[in-house]
């Protein structure tokens, strides 16, 4: 067997702060009750462990909660996870006279495209988050974003293309409260509020993909103003990308030049960032999206997710019958470097003519 690793794959330095401070929060407070407002990231493993050291879960990623807000008082320990909370929960927690500081394990990169959010706001900008809407980063930049200025969130392109009809007049602003039904801030005035705009993104999304959509948004701008008064019009925000998404993107368009028989991207499923791997390697090889190396049934059979029906699927035959069998084997920001050896080492047993791993480690 042949593996091509990315050169950048596995936990980023927010998700590995996040799960250090919870589990100082655990150590520190082993007499008190302590809460995660949500999942820590979108990896079930991680979540799974830190829930089995006693950690309860506030809510689910889409903001349902498990627990009343009834039942939690001062004494008790509250995480923020690495995506961040909402201005509103905070504020309910501060009212509640719990302390939201100690734990706050919000993304460093996240605070990052908040402040640059807030100075959009200051200076009248209308703040445009490239997002998912229901994401629980992009809850919380959206709240963030509406407490300093006008907000509208969009998805992809073709959201961008909707907007821009918006900004050039061509469609009649009545159609956009429909368009972009809970995705604009309170008091949104389509006449006024798309004369200036910013662009920026959660962190887990393409970069390439945010930085398309400001420029043709730019674009859009300058065939109603015109360059010359550009800067009056549109704010350059291409500082608010995230290192780490950039690094495992770039990672895999590397990796999308070999000759791979397939690819294999571990990661939770709900995953935003590792999504978007998979996306990128679905238009070069076959590609299976696993969770861990427990999603490999045998040599010949494998249960994946399938990001477009939303489906857990199974293949037969997925392994190719020739020496040496090649594989793209990459992982999302939030999956742990141990999921990945685990995947790798279960494939090599399917190969038992392969060197052993040692040898392998001991000659590189």
């Amino acid at each position: 067997m042949q593996f091509f690793l990315a050169r950048h794959f596995g936990f980023c330095y927010g998700v590995e702060n996040a799960i250090e401070i919870s589990y100082r929060a655990l150590e520190e407070n082993q007499d008190k009750n302590v809460y995660l407002l949500s999942q820590m990231i979108h990896n079930p493993e991680v979540n799974a462990d830190l829930q089995s050291r006693g950690i309860k879960f506030i809510s689910d990623t889409d903001g349902t909660p498990f627990i009343s807000w009834n039942n939690i008082g001062k004494d008790d320990i509250v995480i923020i996870p690495a995506f961040g909370t909402t201005l509103e929960i905070e504020n309910l927690l501060l009212d509640k006279g719990v302390e939201v500081q100690k734990y706050n394990t919000t993304c460093p990169f996240v605070e990052k495209v908040w402040t640059r959010a807030e100075k959009l706001g200051r200076e009248n900008y209308t703040i445009v988050i490239h997002g998912k809407a229901k994401h629980e980063e992009t809850r919380a930049t959206f709240s963030h974003s509406n407490h300093n200025g006008s907000s509208v969130i969009i998805q992809d392109m073709n959201e961008a293309r909707l907007l821009a009809q918006y900004i050039s007049g061509e469609k009649s602003k009545e159609f956009f409260y429909k368009d972009f039904e809970k995705k604009y801030s309170p008091h949104f005035d389509v006449d006024q509020d798309l004369n200036r705009i910013g662009v920026v993104n959660q962190t887990t999304m393409l970069a390439s993909e945010t930085q398309d959509i400001a420029d043709f948004l730019k674009q859009a701008i300058i065939k109603k103003f015109g360059e010359t008064d550009l800067k009056n019009h549109f704010a350059d925000t291409r500082d608010t990308l995230c290192y780490a998404t950039n690094d495992n993107q770039d990672s895999t368009y590397e990796l999308l030049k070999t000759k791979a028989d397939l690819a294999l991207v571990v990661g939770g499923y709900n995953s935003s960032n590792t999504s978007h791997l998979v996306e990128l390697c679905e238009k070069h090889f076959p590609t299976y999206f696993i969770n861990s190396e427990k999603e490999i049934i045998s040599d010949i059979e494998i249960r994946h997710f399938d990001l477009h029906t939303k489906l857990l699927r199974t293949s037969y035959s997925f392994l190719p019958k020739k020496n040496p069998a090649k594989i793209v084997l990459t992982s999302g920001a939030s999956c742990p470097d141990t999921l990945v050896d685990r995947v790798l080492i279960k494939l090599l047993a399917y190969f038992p003519e392969s060197l052993p791993l040692e040898k392998v480690l001991e000659d590189f």
